[in-house]
């Protein structure tokens, strides 16, 4: 068997995860050979871009052969029967190290799974690496002490976001076909579309949060599935949805609905909205959301341009909340060794706690907000719009020009934040290429437990094969 698909010319290591699932299952290739593809990937270009943090090779290696003894034997397989897959380092795996990206973590070995790891294990995937983040999560960009700095394999000068940002850079470099992140205002939809692969953050509590740090502030954190296509990520999430009997917010049935809202064979009704709504956007992604609501015109959605003013300032309201309660107890925890802290750790001990009212405006904000998106979705279906409002940052950059205004970095959350603060289903898509070529992703939202609506226009919107034959110049 050699290295390329002789039906699709793909090397074997940028073959979508439901494809080496299929060709596994059918005998065309062997699950060793899926793992060392990935492996020889790694190999070749993690050395610059630095997103695998731990290797698992001999046992990846070991756990493929097994997977072909169940092949050959006629065994029942799942889903991702053979086929590596990889996850952000703030997910517990047994028996191998979870640094979380700081060194208080540094010799942590988890003795269980995050039920998201042990549901790909199950479907019957093979565990290759760790992935990259920043210290604690807490960051917009992937860098910390114990594992260093992670960088974009589109431009290693760019960075590819955070705080899922090893992983995104992973699976777009071809080092792994389908993994696992998290987000909690940004962290799998930003670094997708920074790096050209595709993310879903589903409804608050679809997916459970059991096995990831930090765990004091899961009423904003989601677990999501990232790949290459929209097809292996509506797969990943497939397989990692539904109560696990753990997870307090995790209480949505797998097959739960969102109930119809409309009269069947009536046409999907779509907003899309980018600066008039979300401050400045880089004209190029604009022009890309433009483009999208077109396409979805030509296929019969009813499109127009919506600039939702009931936002007010959801990131403001989310940090506010989210800081309150990760300070504290980043505090407990580094009592005494504040000198380990990277950058983002001592930021984080150094805050102040908010005022009482200031939390209690920032609930009341968020509850708000809520209750508007509802109204929203009464009348669309979907709301398209910008992911990031630009496309893949200088590292360390702390001030930004977007559309000729000046911004700080923090404005790479102003179109994502708003989605974590309500819970409701975002899907980032791959779907251009910028003209310094760098990816460039579109934002699919829907009313909350309608990820079906998302995925399926997303894979309508995708370039075909995530990006096609446009990839990374490693």
């Amino acid at each position: 068997m050699t290295t390329e698909n002789s039906n699709l010319g793909n090397p074997i290591h940028y073959m979508d995860a439901t494809t080496l699932a299929r060709l596994i299952k059918t005998k065309e290739i062997t699950s060793r050979e899926v793992v060392q593809a990935h492996l020889d990937r790694i190999a070749a270009v993690n050395p610059k871009v630095n997103a695998i943090v731990t290797l698992l090779g001999e046992q990846a290696l070991d756990a493929a052969d097994e997977a072909q003894k169940a092949v050959m034997s006629g065994a029942k397989l799942g889903p991702l029967h053979g086929v590596p897959f990889t996850a952000k380092d703030a997910l517990d795996t047994v028996g191998v190290p979870t640094k979380r990206g700081s060194k208080l973590f540094e010799n942590y070995v988890p003795e269980k799974d995050a039920t998201s790891v042990a549901r790909f294990k199950a479907a019957g995937g093979i565990l290759l690496a760790k992935t990259n983040l920043p210290e604690f999560s807490a960051w917009t960009e992937t860098d910390n002490l114990v594992t260093g700095r992670t960088n974009n394999p589109w431009n290693l000068d760019r960075t590819p976001g955070g705080s899922s940002g090893g992983e995104s850079a992973a699976i777009a470099a071809g080092m792994s076909p389908i993994g696992i992140g998290s987000d909690v205002a940004i962290s799998v939809r930003g670094p997708a579309a920074f790096t050209g692969i595709a993310a879903l953050k589903a409804t608050h509590g679809r997916v459970p949060y059991t096995g990831h740090y930090p765990a004091n502030i899961q009423r904003w954190w989601h677990v999501g599935a990232m790949a290459r296509t929209i097809g292996d990520v509506a797969l990943g999430y497939s397989i990692i949805k539904g109560t696990d009997g753990v997870d307090g917010y995790a209480v949505h049935a797998r097959e739960a609905s969102p109930g119809l809202t409309r009269i069947s064979g009536q046409p999907l009704r779509v907003g899309w909205a980018t600066e008039l709504a979300f401050g400045p956007v880089d004209p190029e992604i604009t022009v890309a959301v433009k483009n999208a609501a077109a396409q979805l015109a030509n296929l019969g959605c009813i499109v127009e341009e919506v600039t939702l003013p009931f936002l007010n300032d959801p990131l403001s309201a989310l940090a506010t909340m989210i800081y309150a309660e990760l300070v504290p107890s980043i505090k407990a925890l580094a009592a005494g060794r504040e000198s380990e802290l990277h950058f983002i750790g001592k930021g984080i001990v150094d805050m102040a706690d908010p005022s009482f009212s200031d939390y209690l405006a920032a609930e009341a904000n968020g509850e708000a907000l809520k209750s508007a998106f509802a109204k929203y979705f009464e009348k669309y279906d979907v709301l398209l719009c910008p992911v990031n409002p630009m496309t893949a940052t200088p590292h360390g950059a702390q001030e930004l020009i977007v559309n000729g205004q000046k911004v700080s970095w923090m404005h790479v959350m102003s179109s994502t934040s708003a989605f974590n603060l309500t819970g409701l289903p975002a899907l980032s898509v791959p779907f251009a290429i910028s003209s310094e070529n760098l990816p460039i992703g579109i934002q699919l939202v829907s009313k909350w437990l309608d990820e079906d609506t998302i995925l399926r226009i997303g894979s309508l919107l995708e370039r075909k094969g995530g990006l096609g034959d446009l990839r990374p110049p490693l």
